[in-house]
């Protein structure tokens, strides 16, 4: 199964601004969303960069990976 792990801007510029701490990964599968501090990824992934065809999320750069995600945090 494929997932996508994305690094959520929004999310960062809330949490400095108002001094929360929500997490700003988002581990996504065709079936669910998840948010994170940390992950770890065993084995092999890919760092994708594509500004002209963005996430619709809106995510420029993301993480792709077929093999298993851990959520540390």
């Amino acid at each position: 199964m494929k997932t996508i792990i994305h690094v959520n801007q929004h999310v960062i510029k809330e949490n400095r601004k108002t001094g929360s701490n929500k997490p700003v990964l988002t581990i996504k599968t065709y079936k669910s969303n998840t948010y994170a501090h940390e992950v770890e990824i065993e084995g092999s992934s890919k760092v994708v960069y594509r500004p002209d065809n963005p996430l619709s999320c809106g995510a420029h750069v993301w993480i792709e990976t077929e093999n298993k995600v851990r959520i540390l945090k």
